[in-house]
């Protein structure tokens, strides 16, 4: 038994199949990709991997099996799921996953086609483990999946309590050991006891808080914008091919973004955080329905709009309009009386965190910092918004 030293869960013991899996190009690429990505421009001690991430999530789930007392093929294919979760992200993460998604079409989570074909899916094999199924684990379907993909999975009370130990942020902190102690199964499904509703409620409070310092901070917005749309000109172009750029690690994705003329000036104003800085910053009351929650072409049509109106570079704008906020914890289940209730029909606490979350929301439109005033004024017209960056 080979024992890891964890930052965070203390001592990590691996079997047999996670020490193969974990001897692939596949997973040794996560040590160069960061957990948090840009906000790492925010925080300077998030500096933590998806390889450390990874090996967190393996040992809940392991701690997890062995509480429910599964049966040992379905456990160690929940164990391996768990380690490999990570392996379809793309450089810098959840930033560059919308440019990957539109131009092949699978996010993250779908894996399949990966571990079909590579080096990984022959480790599984070896293991006698079934590619598919652990991919399909993965992606929270077959049995148990929701204990890697689900309401309160164990991907998400890994990276609570590791993005807060890392920012120094205290607010992830979370029971998890708690929570996995009160798993149980009802039916063939994965629910906590009734006892524990607070516990759970402390997951919500946990991302909601993480979410409004951490996750969404403008900081790490920005940048994550700037590097959508340096990804999208770089593959849209074909300065590289979107199978390759996948698979990119995030000083890989910054040197390529370099060597590209059109893209040069991202890569050194992210290296160097010389960022866009907020034109417009406004709440989802002040903010037209149609304007919220924008697809990508009505997007990029704004920005053309907004900096011809502005009369600077269209390339010079950039608008971000997140999704309306969502509580996929509140649908986590607890057993009450011997029957299944989602968290959301025993908690008062979830209306109030959903409104907490609706609060955090805000249309950003960022700018270069010669451009701002005009770009400001350009969007107020054109969003029918405020001018004014409301904090």
């Amino acid at each position: 038994m080979t024992m890891i030293k964890d930052s965070v869960h203390d001592y990590i013991e691996l079997g047999p199949t996670a020490e193969a899996l974990l001897d692939t190009a596949a997973m040794q690429r996560l040590r160069s990709i960061r957990q948090l990505s840009t906000v790492q421009l925010v925080y300077p001690s998030a500096n933590h991997t998806r390889f450390e991430h990874s090996l967190g999530v393996y040992h809940l789930a392991s701690r997890a099996v062995d509480r429910l007392e599964l049966e040992a093929d379905l456990a160690e294919r929940l164990r391996a799921a768990a380690l490999v979760h990570d392996v379809g992200h793309g450089p810098f993460g959840h930033q560059t996953e919308a440019a990957i998604e539109r131009h092949l079409g699978r996010h993250h989570d779908e894996i399949e086609w990966f571990l079909t074909d590579s080096d990984l899916g022959d480790a599984l094999e070896e293991q006698g483990l079934d590619p598919e199924a652990v991919a399909a684990t993965v992606d929270g379907r077959g049995p148990f999946g929701e204990l890697v993909s689900g309401p309160l999975d164990v991907d998400r009370l890994d990276y609570l309590v590791r993005d807060a130990h890392h920012t120094g942020v205290p607010y992830g902190t979370i029971d998890h050991a708690r929570l996995l102690y009160s798993l149980q199964t009802v039916d063939g499904t994965l629910a906590l006891e009734a006892d524990d509703v607070a516990t759970a409620e402390s997951a919500l409070i946990a991302r909601t808080l993480m979410n409004a310092t951490v996750y969404r901070h403008h900081v790490s917005r920005i940048a994550g914008a700037m590097l959508d749309r340096a990804s999208e000109r770089l593959l849209a172009d074909g300065a590289i091919d979107a199978e390759r750029f996948a698979r990119l690690t995030d000083a890989e994705l910054l040197a390529t973004l370099e060597d590209h003329a059109p893209t040069a000036e991202f890569s050194t104003r992210l290296r160097e955080r010389r960022l866009y800085k907020r034109a417009v910053w406004t709440r989802r009351d002040d903010v037209p329905d149609r304007f919220a929650g924008l697809e990508y072409e009505r997007t990029r049509d704004l920005e053309r709009e907004i900096a011809d109106v502005a009369g600077v570079d269209p390339a010079a704008v950039i608008v971000d309009s997140p999704s309306e906020p969502s509580s996929p914890e509140s649908r986590a289940r607890i057993v009450v009386d011997g029957e299944l209730r989602r968290l959301e029909e025993r908690s008062s606490l979830v209306a109030g965190l959903d409104a907490c979350a609706a609060e955090i929301w805000r249309l950003g439109v960022y700018a270069r910092p010669d451009d701002l005033e005009a770009v400001r004024e350009a969007a107020s017209s054109v969003l029918a918004v405020e001018a004014d960056v409301v904090p």
